[in-house]
């Protein structure tokens, strides 16, 4: 059988999850997981179903038969291949753990996408990289070619046909024009538990406040630094008694892990945008499963 999974967005009403359980069982399908979200600040109702063809219909018959119903609502709604693998490009510079951790889930098959190329501004990471198979790039970033880097890194974007970047610790700001061409398909992860200490060197700027909680935060990419919608967020407990360099050390794990937990609810559209903030549902049974121990 096959397994898809219907996003939906509209204005709050009622009827709304009837008609579509309505529609999938006239279709011969089987809902296997379901969570809803209802914004009564906003009005706005967010849903995401996963579901299983019984019958064999063919997605682009859902998708052209739920047309109707998405109308009446006034959806924002698509029907997409469960199985069907996002293709990812990773930036990276010289703190290697999160790329590292990323590429460990991806050969487990914790995170099920295809890795089609690794850019970095720097050759730290190139064996690492090529002896997973995968395409390394580097592209120097300096003040005075920024331009022509971006322009770079988007034409491997571009020919790869990747649908997501992960920024891996990548430390360079991006411009404007790239964050709003690839707009909800750039996830960073920095190093501090926003909102709080943004911007560079968010450890020394924690321990100078004596802060006991230090974190890690995996948010959209957006003009505004440090500003996007949020998708993850953890922390860890530190003590009077350690140094800026103990933070940077505990911190890697926080950071590690939120970025991967951040990248699984995208690839498997859990994420909702709402307005500055996201809905991030909870995975479906068996989303965690990896394809091989280790």
């Amino acid at each position: 059988m096959t397994s898809y999974t219907l996003r939906v967005t509209c204005p709050t009403a009622r009827g709304i999850v009837a008609a579509t359980s309505a529609f999938l069982a006239e279709h011969g399908c089987n809902i296997t997981d379901s969570a809803q979200f209802d914004d009564a600040e906003t009005g706005r109702f967010f849903m995401r179903m996963s579901f299983t063809s019984e019958t064999g219909v063919p997605l682009a018959e859902l998708r052209k038969g739920f047309a109707p119903v998405a109308e009446k609502f006034g959806m924002e709604a698509e029907i997409l291949d469960a199985s069907r693998r996002k293709k990812v490009v990773i930036m990276v510079s010289r703190f290697g753990h999160c790329l590292n951790d990323l590429l460990y889930r991806w050969r487990i098959g914790a995170l099920p996408v295809d890795i089609v190329a690794v850019i970095s501004n720097h050759m730290d990471y190139q064996k690492v990289v090529v002896n997973h198979d995968i395409p390394f790039h580097c592209i120097k970033v300096t003040k005075e070619n920024k331009p022509e880097a971006e322009a770079a890194q988007m034409r491997i974007v571009r020919e790869t046909g990747a649908e997501l970047i992960v920024l891996a610790r990548y430390m360079q700001v991006l411009s404007d024009e790239m964050c709003r061409e690839m707009s909800g398909r750039i996830i960073n992860i920095h190093h501090s538990f926003l909102p709080s200490f943004k911007g560079a060197n968010p450890y020394k700027q924690a321990y100078e406040r004596g802060v006991k909680l230090i974190g890690a935060t995996s948010h959209y990419v957006t003009a505004d630094l440090d500003e996007g919608p949020i998708i993850e967020q953890d922390t860890t407990r530190v003590t009077h008694a350690q140094s800026p360099a103990d933070y940077v050390a505990l911190g890697r794990d926080v950071e590690s892990m939120v970025l991967a937990r951040a990248v699984h609810a995208h690839i498997h559209d859990r994420v909702f945008l709402n307005g500055d903030k996201t809905v991030v549902f909870p995975a479906s049974p068996g989303g965690y499963a990896s394809e091989r121990m280790g």
